[in-house]
């Protein structure tokens, strides 16, 4: 589709090559009565979930090192936003956030579900009380469609199949037990973890080199197999149009293995030490920094496979002649720390912008906020909202997000967000203008950062700003909790 210079996306992905591109102009993204399906009235909506990527390794977003073609061609065509924040970290309490429009924080009232060898605060199924955006599309005659390799959504009492059509799960990822951990090849399992590795991330990669023993190439891996199936959906729900589809790739989150042309992008080629591909949740003094400039590496690979396969995926939605009548939002649940501040993997207290900050990209069919940028705090509770004004459709009482697409158009939307608060498990995060604060739900174990002078927050004032502390606590926190104790679990 030309823009306004006449570039298309596919030029643009030739242009960009293996480079990265900033945001550019605004593109005109063709006549506003090109976008409606051609049998029915509203245009489809494609929502697309990268877990665990790094705003910071998007090129859109200024990273000069890492190729990400194609999410920097989609930054050309949409409303990007520079403050985007996950409401509550990590896989299943944002998600549950997107598909309800709810907030999950501050986790009140949680019920740890049973099974679960891994439940933060907040980790538990769709209560069957709340209503999902998929339910509410599908009354309106959407197709709806789910596709996932998110192990986490695969037990129906997590609810997270409600609404839709089609929920196609495609196993094997992490700690998944679809294959018998003990068929794994142990000499491959000591080349894919290092000396420092805990116990439960030597089982998660003997778990996971179990499950994907039978790869022969590329497009075994998942994040091809969750683009491949989602490709083949489009190919047949074009006409049966309107259509819901929801993306979910577990990709880039850990294990980290794509193939070797990838991490060879970042890396000596040549390198023939363990693999670090799956990081322990905690402090980083178990990597070697070779080790940590290794893994490194391979997060970035696993970065850039997502994305050539997203890439294909939008190749394919221009081919059907999809990119003229669909809402298309990309985002992420959360970062992961790659030993920036002393931690890696996902650790609730270390919430630094590596954890925190995630990419949002909002493409309009109608070109409407094309290669703008925005500053508003938004978030994962404000797609369903979004999504249902777009179709003229009443947003539900239970929804507590956010319409963006006033945005679109440059204008604010209908309430400010002078400041944005999130959780991970029993610490909360805040920030404003011009300061974030972390700490414990109850206050304790502050630290301060002046997000001005220094953006990568590496220096905690909180010892010498207490009021600033307090103020950010008991008029942020506390208050965007209900005014009541944040629970400590």
């Amino acid at each position: 589709m030309p823009g306004s210079n006449g570039l298309t996306r596919r030029d643009f992905l030739k242009f960009a090559g293996a480079g990265a591109a900033m945001i550019g102009g605004a593109v005109s993204c063709g006549p506003s009565s090109s976008y409606l399906p051609s049998g029915g009235s509203r245009m489809n909506v494609v929502v697309v979930l990268l877990d665990s990527l790094r705003k910071d390794h998007v090129g859109a977003y200024g990273n000069s090192w890492i190729q990400t073609p194609n999410l920097d061609a989609l930054a050309s065509e949409s409303l990007v936003f520079n403050r985007s924040y996950p409401e509550s970290i990590p896989t299943i309490p944002a998600r549950r956030a997107i598909h309800t429009g709810k907030r999950t924080w501050p986790f009140r009232n949680w019920i740890p579900q049973k099974g679960e060898t891994f439940f933060p605060a907040g980790w538990q199924r769709i209560p069957e009380e709340e209503t999902t955006i998929a339910e509410l599309l599908v009354e309106e005659g959407f197709q709806t469609a789910l596709i996932t390799d998110t192990q986490h959504e695969f037990k129906a009492s997590m609810n997270f199949q409600r609404g839709f059509d089609v929920f196609d799960f495609i196993r094997g990822q992490e700690r998944d037990k679809w294959q018998a951990a003990s068929s794994a090849d142990e000499d491959l399992v000591r080349r894919m973890t290092v000396a420092g590795n805990d116990q439960s991330m030597v089982d998660k990669v003997r778990q996971y080199i179990a499950n994907t023993a039978h790869r022969k190439g590329e497009e075994d891996y998942f994040a091809p197999l969750v683009f491949n199936r989602s490709m083949d959906y489009l190919d047949k729900a074009r006409n049966s149009q309107p259509f819901f589809l929801v993306i979910d790739s577990f990709d880039p989150h850990e294990p980290w293995d794509p193939p070797k042309k990838y991490i060879d992008l970042y890396d000596d080629p040549d390198y023939n030490g363990r693999e670090p591909v799956a990081p322990n949740y905690g402090p980083s003094g178990y990597l070697t920094e070779r080790e940590i400039e290794r893994m490194r590496a391979l997060y970035a690979g696993e970065v850039t496979m997502t994305d050539k396969w997203f890439g294909n995926f939008m190749n394919r939605m221009d081919d059907l002649g999809l990119m003229e009548n669909t809402l298309l939002i990309v985002t992420s649940d959360h970062g992961v720390s790659l030993a920036e501040h002393g931690y890696t993997g996902k650790v609730a207290e270390a919430m630094w912008p590596e954890l925190t900050d995630v990419p949002l990209f909002i493409r309009h069919p109608e070109g409407r906020g094309a290669g703008q940028t925005s500053d508003f705090y938004a978030s994962l509770q404000d797609f369903a909202p979004t999504i249902l004004s777009q179709m003229d459709l009443e947003v539900h009482e239970q929804m507590e997000g956010q319409d963006l697409s006033p945005l679109f158009d440059g204008n604010a939307p209908n309430e400010e967000r002078p400041h944005f608060t999130l959780g991970y498990n029993d610490h909360s995060w805040t920030r404003d203008d011009d300061y974030v604060l972390v700490c414990r739900s109850d206050g304790d174990s502050p630290r301060l950062y002046d997000i001005n002078e220094d953006p990568n927050m590496d220096t905690n004032i909180a010892s010498e700003n207490p009021d600033i502390v307090k103020r950010m606590f008991d008029e942020y926190i506390l208050k965007d909790a209900g005014g009541e104790p944040l629970p400590i679990y």
